[in-house]
């Protein structure tokens, strides 16, 4: 039976690196890594809808509601869809969990999907009073029930997936450009900064 849910490689896909995963997998960090190796500009979808409503998530989640957020959310995919100068999004970890945003995030580009275990991210988030979903009594149970809900869906948008929570961020962000270049991408040598220049010219005379 038809599901309605097209594959991965049918989208017509956009110019953006997407980065989709559960909170605390570390998509800030390694997007904003990546975006020197890549050599374009990074975008955080939160701090986007926190600009534009000029509140943070978490008094958007209070005043508005988590209803109102998730609209917002699926107005800023429709925005990046139609943006053609490529860039690194890093969205939030409950955005691909709605069924209108899944086509969306498809077509907006490559999607990476940065896997993590519900005791990684207990570990890197216990004390985070800026998570309004983890503001409860239990919050690995919060987590780990999240995540059992939110995983069929990260895997559903991911064209890439990479493992993350143990792994030290330079070689999360080496796993990602080795699966880009796999698929198809053209990845920019690395400018080397003045200093490094000076030490492999050091380097090289000593040698000689």
């Amino acid at each position: 039976m038809a599901t309605g849910h097209k594959k991965n490689k049918e989208y017509n896909k956009g110019p953006h690196l997407i980065l989709i995963g559960f909170m605390g997998s570390g998509k800030t960090s390694i997007g904003r890594g990546l975006s020197y190796k890549l050599q374009r500009a990074f975008c955080d979808t939160d701090k986007m809808i926190e600009a534009g409503e000029n509140m943070t998530v978490s008094e958007i989640f209070r005043s508005k509601g988590e209803g109102a957020f998730r609209m917002m959310e699926t107005e800023l995919l429709r925005t990046i869809r139609d943006d053609t100068s490529p860039k690194i999004y890093s969205l939030g970890g409950g955005t691909p969990v709605q069924l209108q945003n899944q086509p969306l995030i498809k077509m907006c580009g490559t999607v990476v999907y940065l896997r993590i275990t519900p005791e990684a991210v207990y570990e890197r988030l216990k004390g985070d009073k800026t998570r309004p979903l983890l503001q409860c009594d239990d919050p690995f149970a919060k987590i780990r029930d999240l995540m059992a809900v939110r995983t069929p869906a990260y895997e559903r948008c991911a064209d890439i997936i990479v493992d993350t929570g143990d792994t030290e961020r330079e070689d999360v962000m080496e796993d990602i450009l080795e699966k880009l270049k796999e698929a198809g991408w053209k990845i920019p040598e690395v400018r080397k900064t003045e200093k490094e220049s000076d030490e492999d010219t050091g380097d090289k005379r000593s040698q000689s």
